[in-house]
């Protein structure tokens, strides 16, 4: 069944916000080879932006990294995902303008694709179940489609939303790209399994400005063969920011920032330090 486009515009803008895991708990290696996790996490104001407008057929560039355009593509996987359940003829033509550093641990790759569902779904309009889609493409991407901070409970597919306070911080990324399956291997090796995060604890602690009570599993086997990640880790503390984490599967690391201010100045600071790190001041959304 063909769809004309709900938005005759040439190309619409659609914003892919980062996130970081304020917390990361593994709490075992299920049956299935899946991992149990229970993760608080947050989107940021910081992403990147995809330019999507209809066509006949399906295509994609890739501006500012280098990363396929087809089928190796989370973002065209994604896309050609949405228009064979809503039945579309056509297709769309997307350009990723990609910002956030590759195997970051920030999500991006996740957050491109849930954008380019919702953005797909809004230009032709159907009943598709965008959820169940999201997570065949990824544990992280239906997270990407809350929009929101969120408990992350199963593979990551168990969502509890919850109000989170506006925090700052600044992300440093060493220019280190890790595998998640590699991150994972080597915890399941040393089994540094760890029980449930304490929310309720790293709630209190960002609404005061108290180092936060949190952890992630990942931080150490990941931390133990990569020395820049120890690196940034370190240059957080000494740059004024506190309860340094590596995020997900790294290699960016987070430092807490008392105010946006603080955030801009730390940041100032590490990038002078740091000429070839990737360092941003950022905010939760």
């Amino acid at each position: 069944m063909s769809h004309a486009p709900a938005d005759p515009a040439p190309h619409v803008t659609y914003f892919a916000p980062a996130k970081v895991n304020l917390g990361l708990s593994v709490r075992d290696l299920r049956a299935d080879g899946y991992h149990e996790l229970h993760s608080l996490m947050v989107p940021l104001n910081v992403g990147d932006d995809l330019d999507i407008a209809p066509a006949g057929t399906l295509s994609l560039r890739v501006q500012g990294a280098d990363l396929p355009a087809d089928e190796g593509n989370l973002v065209f996987r994604a896309a050609r995902a949405y228009l064979d359940a809503a039945g579309v003829d056509g297709g769309a033509a997307i350009t990723l303008h990609k910002r956030l550093p590759l195997a970051s641990g920030l999500g991006g790759g996740s957050s491109d694709a849930a954008t380019t569902l919702m953005a797909l779904a809004r230009l032709y309009p159907a009943r598709v179940d965008l959820p169940g889609l999201a997570l065949t493409l990824g544990a992280d991407v239906p997270f990407f489609l809350l929009g929101r901070a969120a408990v992350a409970s199963g593979v990551g597919e168990i969502l509890a939303p919850l109000p989170v306070p506006p925090v700052s911080l600044v992300l440093v990324n060493p220019g280190v790209e890790v595998s998640a399956r590699d991150a994972y291997a080597w915890l399941d090796a040393e089994e540094a399994f760890t029980p449930a995060l304490d929310v309720e604890a790293i709630l209190a602690a960002l609404t005061n400005g108290r180092p936060v009570p949190y952890l992630n599993a990942l931080q150490g086997p990941v931390a133990a063969r990569h020395a820049p990640i120890r690196e940034a880790l370190g240059a957080l503390e000494a740059a004024g920011l506190h309860s340094p984490l590596m995020s997900g599967s790294g290699s960016t690391c987070l430092g807490l920032a008392r105010d946006d201010a603080h955030a801009h100045d730390a940041a100032q600071t590490l990038a002078r330090q740091f000429p070839h790190w990737w360092v941003q001041a950022t905010r939760t959304l």
